[in-house]
């Protein structure tokens, strides 16, 4: 599986945020595509830990059993529920987003969030952590046929 550690696959996933531009839509989900770029930025922002959040009390429940499947090598679900606070309302800039994001994925270079505590997952290892940020990125690119 690939992990977003690896210098390659930030590569790879740098292009494909490079293709994408105001006028990219959607196969299926509701966020337009800079909604799905903060999205995404935010995301990463927290599994680098440049933002917390709780375990909610669902995720103490099932997290565990539901991280064991995230894990499996195969592409992410067609619209699997969010964290609520990742849900995008506003309507951001495009080129501003795209250029936000990337700089997030090259910060997985120097990685240092170990012990890293999912809103849902839980605690995870830097192994997890490096498949489930390439996997979600992966996920949103794929929404936007990048």
């Amino acid at each position: 599986m690939k992990s977003i550690f690896d210098k390659r696959t930030r590569e790879e996933l740098i292009n494909r945020i490079n293709s994408l531009n105001e006028n990219s839509r959607a196969d299926w989900g509701k966020m337009s595509v800079s909604q799905m770029l903060k999205h995404c930025s935010q995301w990463d922002e927290m599994a680098l830990g440049k933002k917390t959040y709780k375990q909610s009390f669902i995720g103490r429940l099932f997290g565990k059993i539901a991280l064991k499947d995230m894990m499996k090598d195969v592409p992410m679900k067609k619209n699997l529920p969010t964290v609520p606070s990742f849900k995008i309302k506003e309507t951001p800039n495009v080129d501003e987003e795209k250029s936000k994001w990337i700089n997030l994925i090259n910060e997985y270079e120097y990685f240092f969030n170990e012990g890293f505590i999912h809103p849902f997952f839980g605690a995870m290892t830097k192994e997890n952590t490096g498949y489930l940020a390439y996997k979600h990125a992966d996920h949103h690119l794929r929404q936007f046929n990048s």
